[in-house]
């Protein structure tokens, strides 16, 4: 059963890891997905996949902290599908690993205006098109570090406790409309992001991937493959009742 079918999708940070696997498994459940990313190659790339699966999709470049270009792009999503069902915030940067006192501002900066005011633009400018739809599903993507600490890359994780919270501010708001949002809060999952802090670790990514295996309970960490099923029922009217939760995908990193 294709629990999308009819749905539009737009998915930001589409091109890459949870957001290219997010885009996938929404056209394999059906829906017309708008795949959008600052990296135009790897946005096309999603995009082909999805046709060559069989299944509908565009790519339209985005800078998320662009409020005209987010509200440029949507609205050219709308023309091309008429409506807009659903939102995955998923684009998102790491920011740099330094202790909180030898953060520059900047970098802080820009942390923030990807992670936190992407997200707010987006949501600000899908909600008028939903609300034309009757309803529909933001899924803001968070981390587990929205919900525990960690001593290390300061800025994402304040970015991504904002996320957390963002998520049941709007679920209240949006609630008459018809509008669920939620948030999901994955474990490490092997994404490009995360090979990069491999990289740049100075242990070597076969050492980095170790260590992160040994910190989940379930023994290693996740693909995003894992992430995009999760976002795909949050999606989906299977999950009809559910606004302002968290859905955690973290192989029990969380529960120690």
């Amino acid at each position: 059963m294709k629990r999308l079918e009819g749905k539009v999708c737009v998915v930001t940070g589409g091109g890459l890891g949870i957001g290219a696997a997010t885009c996938l498994r929404l056209a394999e459940e059906g829906a017309r997905v708008a795949v959008t990313d600052l990296d135009v190659d790897a946005g096309g790339k999603s995009r082909d996949a999805i046709i060559s699966n069989q299944g509908e999709a565009d790519f339209w470049f985005l800078d998320v902290t662009s409020q005209n270009g987010v509200s440029e792009a949507f609205e050219g999503i709308r023309e091309r599908w008429g409506r807009i069902d659903v939102l995955v915030n998923n684009a998102g940067i790491a920011g740099v690993n330094t202790p909180p006192d030898e953060v520059r501002a900047e970098e802080w900066q820009e942390v923030m205006n990807v992670n936190v005011n992407g997200v707010f633009y987006c949501t600000k400018h899908v909600v008028p098109h939903m609300r034309a739809s009757g309803g529909g599903s933001i899924v803001n993507l968070s981390s587990i570090y929205g919900i525990v600490g960690a001593p290390d890359l300061p800025a994402y994780h304040a970015s991504k406790g904002a996320v957390r919270e963002m998520t049941k501010t709007d679920a209240l708001f949006f609630a008459k409309d018809g509008i669920r949002v939620n948030s999901v809060h994955p474990g490490f999952i092997w994404t490009p992001l995360v090979e990069k802090l491999a990289r740049d670790s100075g242990e070597g990514v076969e050492a980095f991937r170790k260590t992160l295996d040994e910190r989940h309970p379930i023994g290693h960490v996740g693909e995003p493959e894992d992430i995009a099923a999760g976002i795909a029922y949050l999606a989906s009217d299977d999950a009809k009742f559910v606004t302002g939760s968290e859905l955690v995908i973290d192989g029990g990193y969380t529960s120690q």
